[in-house]
């Protein structure tokens, strides 16, 4: 036999969780926020690096012509030029003269360390710092919104499960067309009664079918958000209770609570902080940088001493400043369009909040007229169940005629769907009170 998997709101809750997709990206976006956040740390300590270079020239250099240097000599000094040691002499010069750089290798290691860069590393940091808390924030927001769809189509499949009283509707229908088709065979009933129950019989089937369908559709978006297999055969705990465990309040809402919990706010207000830092960061762009160099320099051939074939090096020390001198314009623009957007953000804000207020009055009043609802469908219930009792003692003594029977069955049928979503508002309107007040959590 096939098992079925039975799950009660929490465990379908933890699951959409689990496997939500959208929920787990959420997730990757707070790594990447927190891992921007680090990175834009060490833009406050010294920042090394180390280059180097190779180079093959074809030809080397010479700092004389020596040819023309040998043919001045011989003019000038004659026949003694020849001379061994007027030889060797120009030997040594045209050695001296010739530069080996054929081979040249450059190597240096720097460091930079800002010391002011005009509140750019500072602002910097804040913005990755706000930017990992939004995308918790948003995190968060997308959870909520989430378990209350898990709510929502968790009580749906409730209802619908509820709602299949229409099988013993039918069944009392089919057994009601079976004794009426008798009566008339009596004589007792005519054949307009027995079409009276066929149309009901009918519209009972249909009806059926349509509630079996929704329920069968409503379960796998159920599985789906769960993120179980469409096929796999769900039952859920609160399908065996005959009554929900309801109990209306009369509900009442702190509206600073709203606001303070309210993730929507929360992150508007984040991009606000963001964007006034981004306005720091347009500023600092138009002031001055400064900022402390050291360096080490290494090459072969040693241009320190004649280029000689060795490596050699030195160190130096500065200071580097950088004066913006024809930005100013470019950078007055991109601050005064920066201040617009942290001045949309602010509109933003107080537009939400506008609205999160008008939401949780919303969201009150519902509670309220589902508690009202409930009310009034339990007492019609028990005025449709004690019509139905009277009409089938009736009908059985032969005082009542089918047509009678069968609308007390429909108001019963009516009484009782009217019953059942009553139940289901009460629910749906607490989760949505709990989300509008920004308390929807897993544990709840």
């Amino acid at each position: 036999m096939h098992a079925q998997r039975m799950l009660t709101l929490e465990e379908c809750r933890n699951l959409a969780i689990q496997n939500n997709k959208e929920l787990q990206i959420s997730g990757e976006k707070i790594k990447m926020a927190d891992n921007e956040k680090k990175a834009a740390f060490t833009k406050y300590f010294p920042q090394l690096s180390a280059n180097g270079a190779y180079m093959w020239n074809q030809k080397d250099i010479n700092l004389l012509d020596m040819g023309a240097l040998s043919s001045s000599l011989s003019s000038s000094l004659g026949g003694l030029a020849q001379l061994p040691m007027i030889q060797h002499l120009m030997s040594g010069v045209n050695d001296m003269q010739h530069l080996d750089v054929q081979n040249i290798w450059v190597g240096n290691v720097s460091l930079v360390q800002p010391v002011f860069m005009g509140g750019k590393i500072v602002n910097y940091n804040q913005i990755t710092k706000f930017a990992k808390q939004l995308a918790e924030s948003m995190n968060n927001l997308q959870l909520q919104d989430l378990i209350y769809k898990t709510d929502e189509t968790y009580w749906q499949v409730i209802s619908l499960v509820k709602k299949k009283l229409a099988d013993a509707y039918v069944d009392l229908l089919r057994k009601m067309d079976s004794d009426v088709t008798a009566m008339i065979y009596e004589g007792v009933a005519t054949e307009a009664d027995g079409l009276s129950v066929k149309v009901k019989l009918n519209e009972a089937e249909m009806a059926q079918t349509k509630v079996e369908n929704g329920l069968a559709l409503t379960r796998m978006l159920l599985a789906q958000i769960c993120g179980l297999s469409l096929e796999e055969d769900l039952s859920l705990a609160d399908e065996k209770l005959d009554n929900f465990p309801v109990e209306t309040t009369q509900a009442s809402a702190d509206l600073n609570e709203a606001f303070m919990n309210r993730n929507e706010l929360r992150s508007l207000d984040l991009a606000t902080k963001i964007y006034k830092r981004k306005e720091r960061i347009a500023l600092a762009e138009m002031l001055p940088n400064v900022a402390l160099a050291a360096n080490y320099f290494v090459t072969n051939p040693n241009v320190f001493n004649g280029f000689k074939n060795d490596f050699a090096g030195m160190f130096n020390v500065g200071v580097m400043v950088k004066v913006p001198l024809s930005g100013w314009w470019e950078g007055t623009y991109r601050r005064n369009s920066a201040k617009a957007e942290t001045r949309i953000k602010t509109l933003e804000w107080q537009d939400a909040r506008e609205k999160i207020e008008l939401q949780v009055n919303q969201s009150v009043y519902k509670v309220n007229e589902a508690g009202k609802k409930l009310i009034a469908s339990s007492r019609n219930m028990e005025n449709a169940e004690e019509n139905l009792r009277r009409a089938n003692f009736g009908f059985e003594e032969g005082v009542i005629p089918a047509l009678n029977l069968m609308e007390a069955q429909t108001a019963w049928v009516s009484a009782r769907s009217s019953l059942i979503d009553a139940q289901i508002e009460v629910k749906l309107t607490e989760v949505y009170l709990s989300k509008a007040l920004g308390k929807l959590s897993a544990n709840e």
